[in-house]
């Protein structure tokens, strides 16, 4: 007896990467369900970067116009002394487009804005993702796929043709196949925030104590809203105050200056 496939593709992880296989399937017209086990999208910038190949892809999915208003190009990057001077530089040398290259310059995009416009597209297309939907487990036969979820409405299972894990570094569908993911690991720990703050200008990417490791910090205006992007390495096993006060504090130890004040941890 022939299967009966619920979809022809269960999608895992409704991020970028599941949105945009998502926007693919639903252009040609294939079956499918975008799983996502977060209650509500990711709200970081992440990463913010759109690279020039990307855009080729993004022009491809139908929504590059609209990234492109979401966000901006990259601000220069100035990068103080500790005697208090300092040095702008470009963080990409701008070139001509070419036939085989048409776009040279990254875009300045947080990764939230960029899959709230691939989200549109996705509805346009008349799809959404499901979100608080998490895969529970999955076996495989020759013919497909019988996965089990965890909905709102409780558990389900249903058969698909293919299974597509787009859920993260961490993924729960790699792991179960034991696939593995070559690479190193860098012994680096580092903060990633979002925030709002006073005492610095949006013009520039402000960087300072480069090359220090216990006193690199850098701050990012973000394209598209109001907040800046903190990065910076800290102690591998110490606990770090990411509140506010404690992000300000932070600032004033790595910097030197008490004027910049966060006033708010998006």
């Amino acid at each position: 007896m022939a299967d009966d496939f619920a979809a022809d593709v269960l999608i895992c992880g409704a991020g970028a990467a599941g949105l945009t296989l998502a926007i693919d399937l639903a252009r040609q017209g294939a079956s499918f369900r975008l799983i996502e086990k977060l209650d509500d999208p990711f709200r970081g910038s992440r990463g913010k970067g759109i690279q020039p190949r990307t855009q080729e892809v993004f022009e491809n999915l139908g929504i590059l116009n609209k990234v492109v208003a979401a966000g901006g190009l990259y601000p220069k990057q100035r990068e103080y002394r500790d005697d208090g001077s300092y040095a702008d530089s470009d963080v990409v040398v701008a070139e001509p487009p070419t036939p085989d290259e048409p776009y040279h310059q990254p875009l300045m995009v947080p990764q939230f804005l960029t899959e709230q416009v691939m989200r549109e597209r996705l509805t346009e297309l008349g799809h959404r993702p499901e979100f608080g939907c998490e895969l529970l487990g999955f076996s495989q036969n020759e013919e497909g796929v019988t996965a089990r979820l965890a909905t709102k409405n409780g558990e389900e299972t249903l058969r698909v043709r293919w299974l597509a894990g787009a859920d993260g570094g961490q993924s729960f569908v790699r792991h179960t196949l034991e696939i593995g993911f070559p690479g190193k690991t860098l012994g680096v720990r580092a903060i990633v925030a979002d925030v709002t703050l006073s005492g610095l200008s949006r013009d520039v990417w402000h960087r300072f104590g480069e090359g220090d490791m216990e006193r690199q910090i850098s701050v990012c205006p973000l394209a598209g809203t109001n907040l800046f992007q903190i990065q910076g390495p800290i102690p591998l096993v110490a606990e770090i105050d990411l509140s506010a006060e404690g992000l300000t504090n932070l600032f004033a130890a790595r910097t030197g200056k008490s004027d910049i004040v966060v006033h708010a941890v998006s």
